[in-house]
């Protein structure tokens, strides 16, 4: 292992070069999103062709307009916990149009073959919806969604750095086939009111609504969000733990799966079977899961605050820039003084400096682990690069975010009656003391 890194050379120094290989037209990044945007646009038309038929035209808009209400608020969750070191937005747009369209097509083909084969090959085929829910949908939705979570690890490696990129990209994921999961049971919850006459609070519409949109929108990405875990501590691991790689992984894609059809399975278990599932396993896992995303999020500020001043010794940061990048409310408020003083574009300009400073305080941990890729030089030099390029927005409006955040001393502590005055440090602490700011005067 890698106990240790050298220090960057100064921005001054050479950044080196290499002999340039044209890629094939198969390899080029028009050609793979083209690629991508094809295979999801005809995914989307032909699930949306399938909901429409099982729906109706007008089950089809009343599902629609109330299956998209808990979308914005899950996709702002998954935001929010990727504050840190937000990925880019392309990753999420191709979450969810997965989950939404390719993932959704998968299930749906996959179950109602699985459904009519079960029925057709076994002695009681009363029971194939039951087997059809319990086990046949975990294994295959849970499969479709990992798929976007495992092409994102493979292909967009740079962006997926540990357990948050995990579970933000399979929640968004989760998020999409949830929306159109949505649409085929409220349309034909609405479907099945036209027909009966129900209204009001006792239409089949209602109850489902609360159930699937109120109750449980959480419920598909809390079941990915297990496999994303496992692929993130895939990508926390070293090339040479190819076992904990593999095997990680699909032991989140098993507990995705049996967590899904214990939810599944819950309105078999009696008339209060859904309702003890729902307190007594989805609330307090949702809740250990939200603190354990929590928690690696702050774990990822403590390595921001540790790694960068590496950096501050080679002369790319200056000597509070760790405090302030460490610190979601120094952040902020960087990127507030920046807006305010100098405009949007800045203010823009500091968020993608913070971004910058915190993937590579990754990268040297990884670094600093064993972890590093073969492109470790050449991938820390393309960041300070570009915190070089706007350093110039980015030091002034982060110097004013460490003042302005940095805890104040606490005055009288270690007051000496004799003098009448605190110890000298009082005025400017020292390092080790939780009022220190490095951008204040030490006298």
């Amino acid at each position: 292992m890698v106990t240790g890194l050298p220090y960057p050379t100064h921005p001054e120094g050479d950044a080196g070069g290499g002999l340039f290989r044209p890629a094939h037209w198969w390899q080029k990044r028009w050609v793979r999103y083209g690629a991508l945007i094809t295979l999801l646009a005809l995914s989307g038309l032909v699930i949306l062709a399938l909901v429409r038929q099982q729906t109706g035209t007008e089950g089809f808009l009343v599902g629609l307009g109330l299956a998209v209400l808990p979308v914005p608020l899950l996709v702002a969750a998954f935001r929010w916990l990727d504050r840190v070191e937000p990925g880019p937005w392309r990753n999420l747009v191709f979450a969810f149009a997965w989950g939404a369209c390719a993932a959704a097509l998968i299930a749906i083909v996959a179950n109602s073959f699985a459904t009519r084969w079960i029925a057709t090959s076994t002695a009681d085929p009363s029971n194939a919806d039951t087997l059809g829910a319990t086990v046949i949908a975990p294994v295959v939705e849970e499969s479709a969604k990992a798929a976007a979570v495992l092409l994102v690890f493979l292909f967009r490696r740079r962006d997926f750095t540990g357990i948050v990129d995990g579970v933000v990209i399979a929640g968004v994921t989760a998020t999409g086939f949830a929306f159109t999961e949505n649409i085929l049971y409220l349309g034909t919850a609405f479907g099945t009111d036209q027909l009966s006459g129900g209204r009001g609070l006792a239409s089949v519409t209602a109850a489902t609504f609360f159930v699937r949109v109120v109750m449980s929108p959480f419920a598909h990405p809390l079941f990915t969000v297990l496999t994303g875990i496992g692929v993130g501590i895939a990508a926390l691991s070293s090339e040479r733990h190819r076992v904990r790689r593999i095997l990680v992984p699909l032991a989140g894609l098993l507990l995705a799966m049996s967590m899904h059809s214990l939810w599944n399975g819950s309105a078999s278990f009696g008339q209060f079977g859904f309702f003890a599932v729902y307190g007594a396993f989805m609330v307090p896992a949702f809740g250990l899961l939200t603190w354990l995303v929590i928690w690696t999020r702050q774990r990822e500020l403590r390595t921001v605050r540790e790694e960068l001043p590496a950096y501050v010794a080679a002369g790319w940061l200056g000597p509070g820039e760790p405090f302030a990048l460490g610190s979601m409310r120094a952040r902020k408020l960087a990127r507030e003084y920046a807006g305010r003083h100098f405009g949007k574009a800045a203010a823009r300009s500091v968020a993608e400096y913070e971004a910058y400073a915190t993937s590579l305080a990754f990268l040297r941990r990884q670094g600093r682990r064993g972890r590093a890729a073969a492109d470790f030089a050449v991938r820390e030099r393309e960041l300070l690069t570009g915190m070089w390029a706007r350093r110039g927005v980015a030091l002034p409006a982060l110097a004013y975010a460490a003042r302005a955040a940095a805890p104040r001393p606490v005055w009288g502590y270690g007051y000496t009656p004799a003098t009448g005055a605190p110890p000298a440090w009082q005025t400017a602490p020292p390092a080790g003391h939780p009022g220190y700011n490095p951008y204040r005067s030490q006298g």
